[in-house]
């Protein structure tokens, strides 16, 4: 007896639990799209607290009545007509390894007056979610099923050119760990129908403590519908699943007692695989001499049974690995010799497995990068992952994965973006940073210490700022050992190691005195650059080899004033061991042979200037001037320099499929898709848009041609080779080129 009591008991607190649990939203995220900025509601049907999306994403245009005829939640959207890729982040608790439901809502409604359904791509973190293909104005819907790799969710709409995206709601939903396991993969929504039901809407939270959303479908062939206006259990028998009981008050039945119960679909796609998930109750009271028996049977294979599903207790019977792949599934339910009643159906749901795999940003940087730009307000395009797709990584950073194939941020160039106030110490968050580009800038205070304590960082530059006061002893050790290039100056105050004010007093005191002697200098200033002149001209005439060798020194020093504080700088013998002795030929050209070789794990492409290449100094001078200063997802980048007695090498990084002119080749064994072609056209135009209006003074690149655009591992291009490259200031002087520079076969015939 007190045994029976004690089971009552907890059966009462699960009971009372459970009726808690349905009024808790606190796994619930649940956005209204397009809902002006700090506002909020409670769906008065669904009884679901909603607020703005304006806390989760910087872009897009609002419209604030799509429809009278929608749902509260699906009334406003935003629309993106800017920009190619758009994305919410969500930072949902609990976050990685946590199961969501996630739903994005659409209700097109004419919105823009054009009458015309668009047609875009949805993302799920860094990977292909679904295709958004609306048939008619009335709402849709996306579902998966996911497990969070990441603190951090980004759903992203991405414009395919047909049609501006839009989205009008985002919810997310916490399910419990053991509900819909996978062997691989997420679990997209094929299907879930409510089978027998009258309702006229889906069923939903209130109903369903996890706000599924249940579909009445009475479309089953040859069936009848039954139903029973009592609660139906999914406690008492231990249902994981927990389907709501308004779903399981009703069924199908097959329309005769000896006729069998079907239910069939068409794959998508032949490599689709699907898990299935079928919720049987007993909703009539059967009388002694009826029996309701029976087995289900999937693809003419045996499932489950002979079974009676139990009276008024829900009982689900379901996938545990991924169905086999094939072009249509079958369910059938056979009633069994012994059943005086046919087989029944409460509900079903079909879940289309989803690869949604590949890593994202890891946590930390995301957050600090997050911060940063809350922090400084910047404005650029910085939404969605940081680092990937690698396309759309976000402008001013370079990524590289670790170990594992996470990736990390390990350069940060926000120079000349109008920041105010200290460094921010987010910054100490991206722990693999190596370089770190905040010139021109209004930066003031103290330059903080911690930046010393980012143990990669091989390259700061705080040039053109405010800063006050010494700089942090442990910067100036690593500078000096040679660990960091430290650029300051140029109207910061930091570049003293003593007191700012004490400096300033010393400027005064000595103003006077360089005043004096300033008349005298400016004489023989001017004789020595006559001297030199004249020397200069009499060397060029008899310059032979040992000249060439000299005026190659020189230029390493020209460059070097240039470089030394900007990248990182490897001595001939550190080059001849990372190309073990200059082994692997990559290419050739006017200015020398590019040498495949090794910077630890990372490949890289070394360039080393020929002694026989006269034009070969000036276009080292040139190329290198201009990869220091300019930076670009499609510009090649600058890993270091050598200038080792005459010895001169400019490092880049390697880019695994070579040049375009390679693939385009008749010789070349792998035919580049339209696709791809016109990706690599879109890319190198992106690299020569940045060059002649992203730079300041333009830059023409002078030497586009295939073998100058150099494709990765993804076919992602970008250009190369800016030895021929040249500014074109904006002072309004005028500018002749008198010597044709380019390759024949890509210059206008009228130039050349």
């Amino acid at each position: 007896m007190a045994i029976e009591m004690l089971l009552t008991g907890l059966v009462a607190l699960f009971l009372v639990a459970v009726v808690h649990a349905q009024d808790d939203q606190s796994g619930f995220i649940s956005i209204d799209c397009g809902l002006p900025q700090d506002a909020n509601y409670t769906d008065a049907i669904t009884g679901i607290h909603y607020v703005s999306d304006a806390g989760f994403i910087g872009t897009g245009v609002i419209t604030d009545t799509v429809s009278s005829a929608a749902s509260q939640p699906l009334k406003t959207l935003r629309s993106f007509p800017q920009g190619t890729r758009n994305c919410y982040t969500l930072r949902p608790s609990p976050g990685k390894g946590s199961k969501y439901l996630i739903r994005a809502g659409f209700w097109y409604g004419n919105y823009d007056g054009k009458n015309q359904l668009p047609e875009f791509d949805l993302y799920l973190g860094v990977d292909y979610w679904d295709t958004l293909a609306l048939n008619s104005s009335s709402p849709s819907s996306l579902e998966i099923i996911h497990v969070l790799s990441s603190e951090f969710l980004h759903v992203c709409l991405v414009n395919t050119g047909r049609g501006t995206p839009f989205i009008s709601a985002l919810e997310l939903r916490n399910l419990n760990a053991t509900m819909y396991a996978t062997t691989t993969g997420s679990l997209q929504t094929f299907a879930r129908l409510d089978l027998g039901s009258t309702s006229t809407r889906p069923i939903r939270y209130g109903d369903d403590m996890y706000d599924r959303e249940w579909t009445p479908y009475n479309d089953v062939v040859n069936t009848a519908a039954i139903s029973t206006s009592l609660d139906v259990d999914s406690t008492k028998v231990f249902n994981v699943f927990r389907p709501p009981s308004e779903v399981m008050r009703t069924a199908v039945v097959a329309a005769n007692a000896s006729g069998g119960l079907r239910f069939s679909w068409e794959a998508q796609n032949l490599t689709d695989q699907y898990y299935v998930y079928l919720y049987f109750a007993e909703v009539q009271v059967l009388k002694p001499n009826q029996s309701r028996i029976f087995a289900v049977d999937l693809n003419g294979e045996r499932w489950i049974g002979p079974f009676a599903p139990p009276y008024l207790m829900a009982y689900t019977v379901y996938s545990p690995a991924a169905e086999k792949t094939r072009s249509s599934y079958q369910v059938v339910f056979t009633q069994n010799n012994n059943s005086t009643l046919p087989p029944l159906l409460n509900a079903i749901e079909i879940y289309k497995v989803k690869l949604i795999l590949s890593p994202q940003t890891v946590d930390q940087d995301v957050d600090a990068i997050m911060n940063v730009k809350s922090t400084y307000g910047v404005k650029r395009n910085w939404e969605g992952d940081p680092c990937k797709p690698q396309g759309n990584m976000w402008d001013g950073l370079t990524c590289s994965p670790d170990s594992i194939g996470t990736p990390r941020i390990v350069s940060l160039n926000l120079s000349m973006c109008g920041l105010t106030g200290n460094i921010s110490s987010d910054i100490s968050g991206l722990t693999m940073l190596q370089t770190l580009d905040l010139s021109g800038n209004n930066l003031s205070g103290q330059v903080p210490s911690f930046l010393s304590q980012l143990a990669f960082l091989r390259v700061l530059n705080l040039k053109g700022n405010n800063f006050t006061g010494p700089l942090p002893p442990e910067l100036l050790a690593k500078s000096k050992d040679g660990s960091l290039s430290l650029i300051v100056g140029g109207g910061d105050e930091s570049t003293s190691t003593g007191n700012a004010s004490d400096e300033k007093k010393k400027k005064k005191g000595v103003a006077p005195l360089v005043a004096s002697i300033f008349g005298a200098l400016l004489m023989f200033a001017v004789l020595v650059v006559l001297l030199i002149v004249w020397m200069v001209r009499g060397r060029r005439k008899q310059q032979g080899p040992i000249g060439k060798i000299e005026s190659q020194r020189m230029l390493g020093k020209e460059v070097a004033s240039e470089l030394e504080l900007k990248s990182q700088q490897f001595t001939y013998s550190s080059i001849l061991k990372m190309t073990n002795n200059l082994k692997t030929i990559l290419g050739n050209g006017g200015f020398g042979t590019v040498y495949l070789g090794y910077k630890g794990d990372c490949p890289i492409a070394v360039k080393m200037l020929s002694l026989s290449s006269v034009q070969g100094y000036k276009e080292f001078q040139a190329e290198a001037s201009l990869l220091v200063n300019v930076h670009h997802k499609n510009l090649t980048s600058l890993v270091g320099y050598c200038m080792d007695g005459h010895n001169l090498g400019i490092i880049y990084e390697y880019m695994a499929n070579g040049n375009l002119a390679n693939h385009l080749s008749e010789k070349s064994s792998q035919n580049l898709s339209w696709k791809k072609r016109l990706q690599i056209a879109y890319d190198a135009a992106q690299g020569l848009e940045y060059l002649h209006h992203g730079c300041t003074p333009p830059i023409v690149h002078r030497d586009i041609k295939c073998t100058n655009i150099l494709l990765d591992d993804n076919f992602r291009a970008k250009l190369a080779d800016f030895g021929l490259s040249r500014v074109f200031p904006l002072d309004g002087s005028t500018h002749v080129t008198t010597v044709v520079a380019g390759t024949r076969g890509y210059l206008d015939p009228e130039y050349y």
